[in-house]
């Protein structure tokens, strides 16, 4: 392959990889107006729309076409996602890590497939609607693994800065995901169930409302507290970059999530809510990945940037 035709590949790799994050939220983005339409049951069985169609009938109204709608996002996805694992297997030189990386992010779509089906099959029970948020969040970082590897080379990983900072990403990242999830904690205590008839959860919406802002505040002071160390030790700008995005992710976040509450929980603002914690979880990934960066294959490495940060300090 040419010098140029290996460039064209990377790129047409990276732009479908890409693809792949964008559509994994929009299906949240979807899955939300789904819910909050109260359009949960518009589709009333799985796999098909009805027991005797696999789409959505006239009969089904305005909610079994916001319904098949979300499902055939799907279909769109799949096919995004099978064309990147096609390009990375194509890849000249084989590279072991992309393929795999390719197929992980493409397992995630017939496995979140099997959860929105049971999650019609259990009218919307409140832990599965749950966890299907959550499992959608597992591939996106998958998805985000892949396009960030088809950015970088097959060398081993090297820190970028000190590692009490490359734990202190990975803390941010754990209270992340606690934040997540007791946000499907509260999502299923409130009103928005996406059918006048589902169950909710039982818990109480004010006390779960107060665990989920308590744990947004720990985030937040764990990121300002990374901003300025990162600052500190001189860590690369990309680095000290990514946790600044991150700060102005949760900063919005928080914001919408508080009026939201105060003003009785308006559809367009909880579906503002939803695509933005597909940001802040994008902004994380990022800071993990601004800590490490990886060598071509082969080459002899210069000193680590945390070894070049050390001697600063």
């Amino acid at each position: 392959m040419s010098r140029f035709g290996e460039f064209s590949s990377k790129s047409t790799l990276s732009r479908l990889a890409l693809a792949s994050v964008v559509g994994n939220v929009l299906i949240v983005g979807t899955g939300g107006a789904v819910r909050l339409t109260k359009s949960g049951l518009g589709c009333p069985t799985w796999p098909r729309c009805t027991d005797d169609s696999y789409v959505a009938t006239a009969e089904m109204g305005v909610h079994g076409v916001i319904e098949f709608g979300n499902r055939l996002l799907t279909f769109v996805l799949a096919a995004v996602v099978i064309a990147g694992v096609l390009a990375a297997w194509q890849q000249r030189p084989a590279r072991r890590r992309l393929r795999w990386l390719s197929v992980g992010a493409a397992f995630g779509i017939p496995a979140q497939a099997v959860i929105g089906g049971i999650t019609v099959l259990t009218d919307l029970n409140p832990w599965v609607v749950g966890l299907h948020f959550l499992a959608s969040m597992a591939v996106i970082a998958a998805a985000y693994a892949f396009w960030r590897h088809t950015l970088e080379p097959d060398g081993p990983a090297r820190p970028t800065v000190p590692g009490p900072l490359r734990t202190l990403g990975r803390v941010i990242a754990v209270v992340t995901v606690g934040v997540l999830v007791v946000g499907t904690w509260v999502t299923g205590s409130g009103p928005h169930s996406g059918d006048s008839g589902a169950a909710r959860n039982g818990l109480d919406p004010e006390t779960i409302s107060q665990v989920h802002a308590d744990t947004v505040f720990l985030l937040l002071g764990l990121s300002v507290a990374a901003w300025f160390a990162f600052r500190a030790v001189g860590a690369p700008p990309a680095a000290t970059r990514a946790v600044g995005l991150l700060l102005l992710a949760e900063l919005g976040q928080g914001l919408i999530g508080f009026v939201q509450y105060l003003t009785g929980l308006p559809v367009v603002l909880v579906g503002a809510h939803m695509l933005g914690s597909c940001l802040v979880w994008l902004a994380t990934l990022a800071v993990l990945w601004s800590t490490r960066e990886r060598t071509e294959p082969g080459t002899t490495a210069p000193p680590s940037t945390e070894a070049r940060l050390l001697e600063r300090v």
